[in-house]
């Protein structure tokens, strides 16, 4: 073989190999691809079976009635999270009143101030509503830009269901100051609506969720005139939980016929003692919301009287039922701590002295320790600048009585308050002597997972 075919042979064996590779790569493509969305799938798995559920969590979410004139829908729109529905959408039917409380964060997002802009507003008696959330992204701290999202989601949500924009209610919640990428929620709303059914409500809660370790929901029947009252609601709420209203992301609907002022003071004065009286780390949220809706479709009466009084408390008691599941799913709770204050000169002093020992680091890492360190209750006691009285102070461990008179119980046992520690639900009792006033707030544990939860929350 001469030099000069050895070079034209080698050249064609060249062009062979480059022509193999191409052809190697293009077969390859789907498959890497495919390997490549397979690996996403199994850490997203993964990262779910890691992710512990709240010992503290109820067995399983509660079955809800269906709430005539509500549909549900949920989708995965990629707000921020993968493989997991983050957007969901609620329909509610024409002459739904609504009512609602909220954040008093002055750097609140722009949701939050749409959703109370809207409450005030008149609207036709037959017009129909909606409410959309995201999880993921708060769209709070995010200036004109955030208010553009807002009314970019809202409006098109009004335009595809047929309603009035001022009825189109929105929620976000996850990182704040972070720009919403409020198209990804929008192009997923004619799936939404496609979606919407009556029985998709555990779906919803799920999609609202951000650190929560399980969907959260509570419902409750009255026996009104005529037919019965149905009330169910939705919650998330895990992390940057203080009393502020709503201190979380919470829904409720019930058929009941109730005029909307009537709803709004009824919520409004049920409010203290359930949402605002939880807290898990005394951060409050720019995103609070509480939003009501009663579509009057029960076959019942209009309320009033011993109905009205009725329905009024298991919406206070269904309202205490969601609170509660929050702090049971404090970031890295393991045990829930109710702080029980009586004997106050005041209600407001009930108030401050309850907070101090339930927002106290101290108090909250010895219950985490399974330590009986009460001296850390007197010190929040002393500190919360309520007016009291050493030697009139008592201190109960749910039963047990740690101190009085100014002085621990002679027959108080270090072991008997080690042995009471050790359960998942405490009750640490307060009487400050100097009153009549009282309060009680619900708490959880401090523990690492909190630590590891924020530390890692935008990686």
């Amino acid at each position: 073989m001469t030099k000069t075919d050895w070079k034209a042979e080698a050249k064609a064996l060249k062009k062979k190999v480059r022509k193999l590779k191409d052809d190697l790569t293009a077969a390859a493509g789907p498959v890497v691809e495919a390997v490549g969305e397979a690996v996403s799938e199994a850490v997203a798995a993964a990262k779910k079976a890691l992710k512990p559920v709240s010992p503290l969590a109820p067995a399983s979410f509660p079955t809800l009635p269906a709430i005539r004139g509500v549909e549900f829908a949920a989708v995965e729109a990629g707000v921020r999270y993968q493989n997991r529905k983050d957007v969901m959408l609620v329909r509610l039917a024409p002459g739904t009143t609504m009512a609602g409380v909220f954040t008093r964060s002055s750097t609140r997002s722009g949701c939050v101030r749409d959703c109370q802009a809207k409450l005030a507003m008149k609207v036709p008696a037959d017009a129909g509503a909606a409410i959309i959330v995201n999880s993921g992204n708060s769209n709070a701290f995010t200036g004109k830009v955030g208010d553009e999202a807002v009314a970019a989601v809202t409006g098109a949500v009004a335009e595809a269901l047929g309603v009035p924009a001022s009825r189109v209610f929105s929620s976000s919640t996850g990182v704040i100051g972070e720009p919403l990428p409020y198209e990804k929620i929008t192009a997923k709303v004619p799936d939404l609506i496609a979606a919407l059914t009556e029985n998709a409500v555990e779906m919803a809660a799920q999609a609202i969720m951000t650190t929560d370790t399980f969907p959260k929901g509570a419902a409750a029947t009255v026996q009104g005139e005529g037919g019965v009252i149905h009330i169910s609601g939705i919650a998330k709420g895990s992390g940057m939980i203080a009393p502020d209203m709503a201190t979380m992301l919470v829904y409720i609907f019930t058929d009941a016929k109730i005029g909307a002022n009537q709803l709004q003071k009824m919520v409004s004065r049920n409010v203290d003692a359930t949402f605002n009286s939880i807290t898990v780390d005394s951060d409050t949220s720019t995103s609070d919301t509480l939003l009501i809706a009663a579509t009057g479709q029960s076959a019942a009466a209009e309320l009033k009287g011993p109905t009205l009084k009725a329905f009024e408390r298991a919406l206070a008691g269904m309202m205490r039922d969601l609170a509660l599941q929050v702090v049971r799913d404090g970031e890295g709770a393991t045990k829930l701590v109710e702080v029980r204050v009586t004997g106050a000169a005041s209600d407001e002093d009930a108030a401050k002295v309850a907070f101090a020992i339930a927002n106290s680091p101290l108090v909250k890492t010895a219950v985490a320790g399974q330590d009986p360190n009460w001296g850390r209750i007197v010190a929040a006691v002393g500190k919360s600048g309520a007016q009291a009285d050493r030697d009139r102070l008592t201190i109960r461990f749910g039963d047990i009585l740690v101190a009085q008179n100014g002085w621990r119980n002679p027959d108080y046992k270090e072991a008997d308050g080690a042995a009471y520690m050790q359960g998942q639900e405490l009750v640490f009792a307060i009487d400050l002597g100097l009153g009549k006033a009282k309060r009680s707030v619900w708490t959880c544990d401090l523990t690492a997972r909190y630590v590891e939860i924020n530390a890692d929350y935008r990686s």
